[in-house]
């Protein structure tokens, strides 16, 4: 039988009237939200069986066709049982809730599911072609699922997704953008300049920029996953936020891959090597965090990236860099000394190495001429192909 708290309902004793009470959720379709349900009985066994018997309704086509289930209902019930299950974290669990409270107020979605028609759903997403592409996966997203949820609790005999068709963005995707070569080194010897107490973010920025960290890596270092005598670093987890946008420790990585040991640039260490005296002479420090700000336990990723726009704007006129943008300059310096794209993969922690040549491509295709070069060089080292016959074709195509 469900706990108390549960979504799914549950029974519990009332000690004041001194009887069985079951209690659970009731959908209100007018005002779009949930609100609990109790009914009294004798004994425990009495609501226990009413307990299941609402349970059963709420499954039961017979149910579905005399009460209706909301589009809405469903992906909330959906996204709550992803949460409960271990299927998203509670960051994902935010994100995606705040999805939901956006089409919570759409008319469509709070249609009863064997209502809603795919001309509908078409008509709808049509409508918000203005959202970046990324925005309009994640409805079709919700309503894919929800669709499909209908479909295997039998709500419905046919799937309208299937006529749908997921309009694209009026908007261009935005790109994060690397800082050049000559940014690069006016923003490195800037930082270099200032000490922690001048520039609190200093060694925040520098480890982004030349390990290729995310943000939330960086911030999520102590002085134990630092190897001074190996110089190593161990990247094994991340700030985060909760389904209240908290911040928290996170456990793991942002994905599997991004657990990685990284060899600690030359450039670098010393810098390092200062954070770890700063972290360790700070108070209430006890997890030895490298990035401890003075009253809060963890640093806010939103204040590392407001104090990376300040700096560039004020000194560089730089304004569309964020805190990515230092991770996604490591990786293009990567591409630019010629490095193979799984190894670039491995020290970004992307999961894939079609990710770094997708996030990458840009980069690849400037730098492929030089690759092919190399390649039609070795072609003449060896002799592949004769001299003097390019020579000859050469002049008769100059004729």
């Amino acid at each position: 039988m469900p706990k108390k708290g549960s979504s799914e309902g549950y029974v519990f004793y009332n000690k004041q009237r001194k009887n069985w009470s079951a209690q659970y959720l009731e959908y209100d379709v007018k005002n779009g939200t949930s609100k609990p349900k109790t009914k009294s009985f004798k004994t425990e066994e009495e609501a226990k069986k009413y307990l299941a018997t609402v349970m059963y309704q709420k499954e039961n086509s017979l149910y579905i066709e005399h009460n209706g289930i909301p589009m809405y209902e469903i992906m909330r019930t959906n996204l709550k049982l992803k949460l409960d299950t271990n299927q998203i974290s509670p960051t994902q669990f935010g994100r995606v809730t705040q999805t939901l409270e956006t089409l919570k107020r759409i008319p469509v979605c709070m249609k009863n599911i064997d209502e809603i028609n795919d001309n509908e759903i078409q008509e709808y997403l049509n409508s918000i072609k203005y959202l970046s592409n990324s925005s309009i996966s994640k409805i079709y997203n919700q309503f894919n699922q929800a669709f499909k949820i209908a479909i295997n609790k039998g709500y419905i005999m046919r799937n309208p997704m299937i006529n749908v068709i997921k309009p694209r963005s009026s908007k261009k995707d935005k790109e994060v953008r690397a800082l050049t070569v000559e940014e690069q080194q006016q923003f490195t010897n800037y930082l270099l300049d200032k000490t922690i107490q001048e520039c609190k973010y200093k060694n925040v920025f520098l480890i982004q920029m030349y390990m290729g960290l995310r943000v939330g890596e960086a911030l999520a270092l102590s002085m134990h996953d630092i190897d001074l005598k190996h110089k190593r670093m161990n990247i094994h987890r991340t700030l985060t936020t909760d389904e209240n946008y908290a911040t928290i420790m996170g456990d793991t990585t942002k994905t599997y891959a991004g657990k990685r040991i990284l060899p600690i640039p030359d450039i670098i260490y010393p810098y390092i090597l200062e954070q770890m005296q700063f972290a360790d002479r700070q108070e209430n420090n006890e997890e030895k965090l490298l990035f401890k700000p003075d009253k809060d336990r963890y640093t806010k990723r939103i204040n590392v990236n407001s104090a990376l726009h300040r700096i560039l704007k004020k000194e560089f006129g730089i304004e569309d860099i964020a805190t990515h943008s230092l991770r996604h300059s490591y990786g293009t310096r990567c591409i630019e000394s010629g490095m193979a794209p799984v190894v670039v993969q491995k020290l970004m922690g992307h999961r894939d190495v079609s990710i770094s040549l997708n996030t990458y491509t840009s980069v690849f295709d400037k730098f492929k001429e030089n690759e092919i070069d190399k390649v039609n060089q070795y072609y003449m080292n060896e002799n592949l192909i004769a001299n003097n016959y390019i020579e000859n074709n050469e002049n008769d195509i100059t004729r």
